[in-house]
């Protein structure tokens, strides 16, 4: 994989989001209290709300326009709802916040 620094960790506070724009659209990378990082699509599936706006609780997000909760780690809806948005591959190294850059070239990710 080749990957792309995006920044320090620091840069987004615990429970925090921070957005990265790409050529197929913007993806919300996120970290949890425990200082995990996520990188989801930033679009709800229900209504294409901005999850970088949401609530992060534990690992998942609250969609902060109708509630949607979604799994930081699997991008899938959780409880009744239903949706998925695609995840993309996140690490941290150093202190430095790495996406994988082939997969936000290709768009969408598993």
């Amino acid at each position: 994989m080749s990957w792309l620094d995006i920044g320090a960790l620091d840069d987004i506070p615990p429970r925090g989001a921070r957005v990265v724009k790409t050529q197929h659209g913007c993806v919300a990378v996120f970290r949890t209290h425990d200082d995990q990082v996520f990188a989801l699509d930033d679009r709800c599936p229900h209504r294409g709300g901005p999850l970088s706006e949401g609530i992060v609780h534990g690992h998942a997000v609250t969609c902060p326009l109708h509630g949607m909760v979604i799994g930081l780690a699997d991008g899938l809806a959780k409880g009744a709802d239903e949706g998925a948005v695609a995840t993309y591959p996140a690490r941290v190294e150093g202190g430095r916040i790495l996406l994988d850059a082939a997969r936000l070239i290709r768009g969408r990710a598993a």
